[in-house]
């Protein structure tokens, strides 16, 4: 029996053949449902919508971010990545799938997710907010590689502080601000402790002298401080409409020059970065004073955003 070419060819046709009406009509039910509320009917109404037309950017990203919003982590992945495949790849899918690798510790991907979201566009605020949180961990694991041989990072910085010899001044000063380990006084400047109410030089130079003899010093750990305060923003603002805020350059607000460069000294970028550090660190920067602390918290009050502020 002869074989048509031509057989194989109809039927290659046939099986990538994309039914776009089905997956309209599907993917228009999905919207209402989701309107209306009802998460479960909609997610129903978009698999059916992906399976009509695998290829229709619009249903995936839904499908992911409402699978994403159900907790079902793996399938939301796949539907962005499935959308991502598209050419040009969605932005919003670009981001959230980012996101979701961050989440799972593939720092690699989600850095080359939003690469490919700034390359197109080079100011998009999530994704330069993202961006930078992605970098820190990154960092964070080649420091944590780096150490691992010549000490348990994690047990050392877990130390009560109450285990170093530090005079009693010292020490109760700490604990009235909270400070219960190691980590805790790494993610802390010199300039946020002398804010603190009957916390003298000679308490300051004493834990420095602690954290020199062991090659610590203080501040080192103050980006994990940054980046927590960060991602529990984002986090608040997640769903809000209001995500974009955080994105949003620091260079937008039209602060004064003396406000402006002790941003810079201190690498802000963005209204983010911004809410998440304290007014000790900004009235730690040279020149930086009462005005310009003003200007900067009534700025961050239109946005419904206040300073970071310590645990008392």
């Amino acid at each position: 029996m002869s074989h048509d070419p031509l057989d194989t060819v109809i039927g290659v046709e046939e099986s990538v053949r994309r039914d776009t009406q089905a997956a309209q009509a599907h993917g228009s039910a999905a919207r209402k449902l989701r309107n209306g509320g009802d998460h479960e009917a909609c997610i129903a109404e978009l698999r059916k919508a992906v399976a009509a037309d695998p290829e229709n950017p619009d249903n995936l990203f839904m499908l992911g971010y409402e699978l994403d919003r159900m907790g079902e982590e793996e399938e939301a992945i796949a539907m962005y990545e499935q959308a991502c495949s598209q050419v040009p790849a969605p932005i919003n899918a670009l981001v959230n799938l980012a996101i979701l690798y961050e989440d799972r510790g593939d720092f690699v991907r989600s850095e080359r997710c939003l690469r490919q979201v700034l390359e197109t566009n080079p100011n998009h605020p999530r994704a330069r907010l993202y961006m930078k949180d992605v970098q820190a961990s990154r960092e964070m694991i080649v420091e944590d590689d780096e150490n691992r041989d010549t000490f348990k990072r994690k047990a050392l910085l877990d130390t009560p502080v109450t285990d170093f010899e530090l005079s009693v001044r010292a020490r109760t000063c700490l604990k009235k601000m909270n400070i219960r380990s190691l980590g805790d006084l790494l993610r802390i400047t010199e300039a946020e402790l002398l804010s603190y109410k009957n916390f003298g030089e000679s308490s300051l130079q004493e834990i420095k002298q602690m954290l020199t003899a062991r090659g610590l010093r203080l501040g080192q750990g103050l980006e994990d401080a940054h980046r927590a305060a960060r991602r529990a923003l984002q986090e608040q603002y997640k769903g809000t409409g209001q995500e974009q805020t955080l994105g949003k350059p620091v260079t937008d607000l039209n602060f004064s020059v003396r406000a402006r460069k002790a941003l810079q000294l201190l690498n802000i970028h963005t209204v983010g970065d911004l809410a998440s550090h304290t007014e000790a660190e900004l009235m730690g920067v040279k020149n930086f004073g009462a005005t310009s602390l003003k200007e900067i918290r009534e700025r961050l009050t239109e946005f419904n955003l206040t300073l970071r502020k310590l645990d008392p």
